[in-house]
C-alpha cells in the first residue's frame, strides 16, 4: 500500500549518531555516549523510598488526578516562589508527563482555543520539539532569529508584525539548550503582552544556572502584570536524575492552564499516583539537587580541559548542562566522527538544533567522571 500524501516525519535525530556509536564502542572501554542529555546520577534516597511505598494510600490502583494531586501542587508552587521568586499558588499549576508531551502538544491546543492564528514562533537555535509540536498540529513554524550570543532577538527585523499578528505562541528557552545562554525574560513578557502572544518559557535547566541566580518568567523582575500571558514550563528530569519518572509541569497565566487541565483531563493526561508522590518528594529535597549542580560543574570543566586536548575551545555555558562548542573549520560531523573514532566519545552536530546549529557541536555532561577520565586517556587531557 502507497503511503498517503499526508504528514511523514523526519527522521529522529539521535538515531542518525547509531553508526558512530558502533565506532566508539570497538574502542577498549566502549563508548561514551554524550549525545542525548539522558542523566547517569542517582535520584535522591527520599525519592526512591517514595517509589517503594508503591500503592500507599491507592496510588497505584487508582486513577490520579490529570492535574496533579493538591499535595503534589502545593509541592511545585512552594518550590516556584522559594527557588525562583515566582507567586504563584497551586491552582496555578497543574502537571504533564514530563514535558517534551507538552510542548509537542500545546500548538495543538492553543489553535482549538485561538483558531484565528495559526503560527509558533521559536529560536532559530533550539530543541527540536518546538519546530515539531507545530508540525504535528498542521500549523506554520516560524524560526524567530538569535544574536551572536545566541540570545532571542525582539525586533521587527526579527519577528515581522505579520508573523507576530498570527502567533498563537513565542517559545523561549533559558538557561538555553544547546548553548547555554540566558534571555531576558522579562523583556521576551514584555513583547508578548503587547502583542497578545502568549509567551511559553521551558525552565527545564533553571537550576543549572551558573551566572546569577536561577530565574523563571514568573519570577522577579517579571513585570507588574503577574502571569498574565505567560507560561512556565519545568521538569524533574534534570534537576532530580528523574528523566524516567515523567513528572513535569506548567505554571503561569490562571486562565490559560484552567483551559489546558480542563483539555488534558478529556484526552486522558495523567502523571501516575506513584510518581506524582515521588516528584512532591524531589522538590522537598534542594540537598540533592544542590549536589547534582556540583557534579555538573564539574565536568562541564573537566571536558572543556577534553575538547581543549583536541583543538576545540569551548566556553563555559551561562548554564545549563551542555558545552556548545565551535568545529574547527566549521565542519561538526568532521569532528564529531573524529571524537568518536579517536575518543570514544559521541556528540551531537549542532544541525539538530536547526540550520543556525551548523558547524558547532553539544556535548552534554551526562557522563561520571571515570568515565571522562577514560576519555581524558584517549586524547592525552
Amino acid at each position: 500500500m502507497s503511503n498517503p500524501p499526508g504528514f511523514t516525519p523526519p527522521p529522529y535525530p539521535y538515531e542518525r549518531l547509531d553508526a558512530l556509536r558502533r565506532v566508539a564502542a570497538a574502542l577498549e572501554g566502549g563508548a561514551v555516549d554524550l549525545s542525548v542529555g539522558s542523566p547517569c546520577d542517582p535520584p535522591s534516597a527520599a525519592v526512591l523510598e517514595a517509589l517503594a511505598r508503591g500503592d500507599e494510600g491507592g496510588a497505584a490502583r487508582g486513577y490520579p488526578s490529570s492535574a496533579g494531586s493538591p499535595s503534589a501542587r502545593l509541592a511545585v508552587a512552594e518550590w516556584m516562589a522559594a527557588r525562583l521568586g515566582a507567586p504563584v499558588g497551586a491552582d496555578d499549576v497543574a502537571l504533564c508527563i514530563g514535558t517534551k508531551e507538552l510542548v509537542a502538544g500545546l500548538p495543538a491546543w492553543l489553535h482549538l482555543r485561538d483558531p484565528a492564528r495559526d503560527t509558533v514562533l521559536y529560536p532559530e537555535l533550539s530543541y527540536p520539539t518546538y519546530e515539531m509540536g507545530a508540525l504535528l498540529a498542521g500549523l506554520r513554524p516560524v524560526a524567530v532569529p538569535v544574536d551572536d550570543r545566541f540570545r532571542l532577538r525582539l525586533g521587527p527585523e526579527a519577528i515581522s508584525e505579520e508573523d507576530a499578528r498570527r502567533a498563537l505562541v513565542l517559545w523561549v528557552n533559558s538557561p538555553g539548550n544547546p548553548a547555554g545562554q540566558l534571555d531576558d525574560l522579562a523583556a521576551v513578557a514584555a513583547w508578548g503582552r503587547e502583542r497578545s502572544v502568549l509567551v511559553a518559557s521551558d525552565e527545564c535547566y533553571a537550576e543549572h544556572t551558573w551566572e546569577g541566580p536561577p530565574r523563571s518568567v514568573l519570577g522577579h523582575g517579571a513585570g507588574p502584570r503577574g502571569l498574565e500571558g505567560v507560561l512556565a514550563v519545568h521538569s524533574l528530569s534534570k534537576r532530580s536524575n528523574l528523566a524516567g519518572l515523567r513528572f513535569g509541569w506548567y505554571a503561569g497565566d490562571p486562565a490559560l492552564v484552567g483551559y489546558l487541565r480542563q483539555v488534558r483531563q478529556h484526552a486522558g493526561f495523567m502523571v501516575p499516583g506513584p510518581a506524582q508522590r515521588a516528584g512532591t518528594a524531589a522538590l522537598a529535597d534542594q540537598a540533592h539537587a544542590d549536589l547534582q549542580r556540583s557534579r555538573y560543574l564539574e565536568r562541564l570543566a573537566r571536558l572543556r580541559e577534553i575538547l581543549a586536548a583536541v583543538g576545540v575551545e569551548a566556553p563555559m555555558p551561562e548554564g545549563g548542562i551542555y558545552l556548545w562548542a565551535p568545529a574547527p573549520g566549521a565542519d561538526a560531523w568532521g569532528l564529531t566522527e573524529r571524537l568518536a573514532r579517536d575518543a570514544g566519545v559521541i556528540v551531537s552536530p549542532g544541525e539538530f538544533y536547526g540550520p543556525a546549529g551548523a558547524g558547532h557541536v553539544r556535548v552534554a555532561a551526562v557522563a561520571p567522571m571515570d568515565r571522562l577520565e577514560l576519555v581524558a586517556g584517549r586524547v592525552g587531557a
